[in-house]
């Protein structure tokens, strides 16, 4: 017999939702402080550009970090949220010390390779689970991310 849970939802199916959603979470906050660190540090020819462009990227990521807690939440799971948890679980590596465009706009695109991986998946697996909570929201991220 199935086990159900508050959303009407496969319990299974949900914790493993939750912990991918996890994984994307830490993925989006060492993200989101590698691009605050890039807008911080940032020295180029192109400064005034890349300034902008970061910020936009930054405070789209920060709006992400708020709304995946919310729905692990949702699904009835714990979000991860300590440093240790973000840098032990995410797939993107924290960058330092970095200033130059063009190593910065690695950073980026690393960043935009790994994501839309993630959120495919996510996708795949909530329309599985018939939860369209979590369904609704990877489409919007890869719309956006389409759109970057």
């Amino acid at each position: 017999m199935r086990t159900i849970n508050q959303l009407g939802l496969d319990n299974e199916k949900t914790i493993m939702l939750s912990k991918k959603l996890n994984n994307l979470l830490a993925d989006y906050i060492v993200f989101y402080q590698n691009v605050r660190g890039l807008y911080w540090n940032i020295k180029s020819e192109i400064f005034f550009e890349l300034h902008v462009t970061f910020k936009e990227l930054y405070t789209n990521l920060l709006l992400k970090v708020g709304e995946v807690p919310e729905r692990i939440l949702n699904l009835g799971e714990t979000p991860l949220h300590t440093f240790d948890e973000y840098s032990n679980s995410s797939d993107i590596k924290s960058v330092k010390d970095m200033s130059q465009a063009e190593p910065a706009m690695k950073v980026i695109l690393d960043g935009f390779q790994i994501l839309p991986i993630k959120q495919r998946e996510l996708l795949d697996l909530s329309q599985k689970a018939n939860d369209e909570g979590t369904n609704a929201l990877m489409n919007n991220y890869i719309r956006v991310n389409k759109k970057n």
